[in-house]
């Protein structure tokens, strides 16, 4: 029997000829990315070598500018790093800053066929690019960026066939949001995604779905590659690279197909998004509304700014923050306090997640946001 995309990616990389579900396997990685968390007193031991600095990227994503001393010596550690190692691909507080999962994506550091490691759960985004693609922990990170290993046990692979195309008003964050619905967790499985739709979805929006597989518990979320991502990579790094498809007979312990033109825009509820969810209505979420937009990174916000869209943004009352992860991890920038309710389009909303525990978080789409700050309640963007 063949092998699914994430067999195949791992196998190349541990030098086996086949893997399958329950297999073991020890894989060279191709990018260990460090974020400023990494460096934190909690998570930082001084390493006497890197492997290779070619195959290390640093990028303060989570507390920038630094919002207390603590912090700041955070950062002081992770430029003395790059400093001593040699570390090219650096994004420090300022034009190169973002988020590093977008970052990893607009510089195509991440090449489809490969193996990325990173300690934020949301690592997973990078399988847009046809990657292998995990958050690891802080010991095993630093013993990816040290020997250049890491180690993957295998699990199941489920298959989503994306046809037709999404409606207005609706994109991919309402196709995780209906899949978690219905399908519920993918705990120790992997979800590979493709079909008919794929080159009327931009890799932004496959971006989402791969993010959001984090959300999902899967083990690795990743799009099988096509014209549109080839040509992408291509533009951003000049590196060769094999892209990975999966085998005609590949063996998948599910296989979904979901019609992008009969979504809706959807809603997570409170604190969790697996069978959480429902489809957008007026439920009262504030009397008053506080729009806070975060680009992903101060790329997106120069583009946006020369677009004309802060300015937009500004006069209708939104605050626009620098490029970070900010409020989404609780960190800074949009903190919640004792009973305070949001409508987010970050990647998770568990209780206290963002704040004090008592806040309610609802999760959807940029555009059912939007429409919702706007009316002062939950609202279909439809009606906008």
């Amino acid at each position: 029997m063949g092998m699914t995309i994430i067999e195949k990616i791992l196998a190349r990389a541990s030098g086996a000829a086949k893997l399958a579900p329950g297999d073991l396997a020890v894989v060279d990685v191709d990018l260990s990315v460090l974020i400023d968390l990494s460096f934190s007193r909690g998570s930082w031991r001084e390493v006497l070598k890197v492997h290779n600095p070619e195959k290390v990227v640093v990028v303060f994503d989570h507390d920038v500018p630094a919002s207390n001393r603590e912090t700041a010596a955070m950062h002081v550690r992770g430029r003395d790093f790059v400093r001593r190692f040699g570390i090219r691909r650096f994004h420090d507080v300022g034009p190169d800053q973002g988020i590093s999962h977008v970052v990893v994506a607009e510089n195509a550091y991440c090449l489809p066929g490969a193996v990325m490691a990173c300690s934020d759960s949301h690592t997973c985004s990078a399988g847009a690019l046809n990657c292998a693609a995990r958050g690891l922990g802080a010991p095993d990170l630093l013993y990816a960026v040290t020997t250049g290993k890491t180690w993957f046990r295998i699990g199941e692979t489920v298959r989503y066939d994306l046809e037709g195309q999404l409606g207005e008003g609706v994109s991919t964050k309402d196709v995780f949001l209906h899949i978690a619905g219905r399908y519920g967790d993918h705990a120790n499985q992997n979800v590979e995604f493709g079909g008919a739709a794929l080159p009327y979805l931009s890799i932004d929006a496959r971006r989402t779905l791969t993010t959001m597989g984090a959300e999902l518990s899967a083990e690795f979320a990743t799009f099988e590659p096509d014209e549109v991502l080839i040509d992408y990579v291509k533009a951003r790094s000049p590196a060769p690279f094999e892209p990975q498809y999966p085998d005609a007979d590949a063996v998948y312990v599910a296989r979904r197909a979901i019609d992008l033109s009969t979504l809706s825009p959807m809603v997570a509820l409170p604190d969790r998004v697996i069978r959480n969810t429902v489809p957008v209505e007026g439920r009262h979420v504030a009397p008053g509304v506080r729009l806070l937009v975060t680009p992903g990174s101060q790329r997106i916000a120069a583009a946006a700014a020369k677009a004309g869209y802060l300015q937009t943004l500004l006069d209708a009352g939104a605050v626009v923050t620098p490029a970070t992860c900010g409020a989404c991890y609780g960190g800074h920038m949009g903190v919640l306090g004792p009973g305070e309710t949001c409508i987010t389009a970050s990647t998770r909303n568990f209780k206290g997640r963002m704040g004090d525990a008592t806040a309610r978080i609802y999760m959807a789409s940029p555009a059912t946001v939007a429409a919702s700050a706007v009316a002062g309640w939950i609202t279909h963007p439809g009606s906008l």
